[in-house]
């Protein structure tokens, strides 16, 4: 029932907007390593998922530091792409939250939908379920989403508590700015901050 978003194009520039917001924000602040002015370096990415994705998915946000001998790469939060995974975050969520009882059945409408495999949708299974929970990111993101909805099961839980109606843009926005952090390196260490939990403060308002 939340597959239907998937197919708007207005939805994928909707996602890339934000994406250029979190990398102005990136690129306003000096480079971390030595304090040097960033300068954009986006790089090729080659996403699965829905067809005919505009242009702009063709690479990821980048910068790098200007100042010779450092060079460091800085990639910030994305919302459209989940860290190293050539899916698309948004696919990677939604056939995550659809796989309970994958049945031969199912994993054939999913691989017809978004062209994923039944052995990429157990290793996201494991993904969610063995490794997400354990993370230094969720232990303190949950705090702040147990009292707003239930965790039963992930990806499920959070894409029901998000997106209360089917095909809610914002909801999906919220929920992929919520995620943000995990999709740069070491990003499931990151200890969040308020200001990065804003979308779970946006989520209790909404319900």
């Amino acid at each position: 029932m939340y597959h239907k978003l998937l197919f708007d194009a207005t939805f994928w520039a909707f996602l890339f907007e934000i994406d250029q917001q979190l990398a102005e924000a990136q690129g306003a602040e000096p480079c971390p390593a030595c304090g040097g002015r960033l300068h954009c370096a986006d790089y090729p990415r080659k996403p699965r998922g829905p067809r005919n994705l505009p242009d702009q998915y063709r690479y990821r946000l980048s910068f790098c530091c200007d100042r010779d001998g450092c060079r460091k790469r800085v990639t910030p939060p994305s919302v459209r792409f989940l860290g190293r995974k050539v899916y698309l975050g948004a696919v990677v969520i939604l056939v995550s939250a659809m796989r309970q009882g994958v049945t031969p059945r199912r994993a054939r409408e999913l691989t017809e939908l978004f062209g994923v495999s039944r052995r990429t949708i157990y290793r996201w299974r494991d993904f969610w379920n063995d490794h997400f929970p354990k993370t230094t990111f969720w232990k303190v993101a949950r705090a702040r989403l147990v009292p707003v909805f239930e965790i039963v099961d992930f990806p499920r839980s959070l894409l029901e508590g998000f997106v209360r109606a089917c095909d809610d843009r914002d909801g999906w926005g919220e929920l992929l700015r919520f995620l943000s952090p995990i999709t740069i390196a070491k990003g499931l260490e990151i200890k969040v901050s308020d200001d990065r939990n804003k979308p779970a403060e946006d989520a209790r308002r909404r319900l």
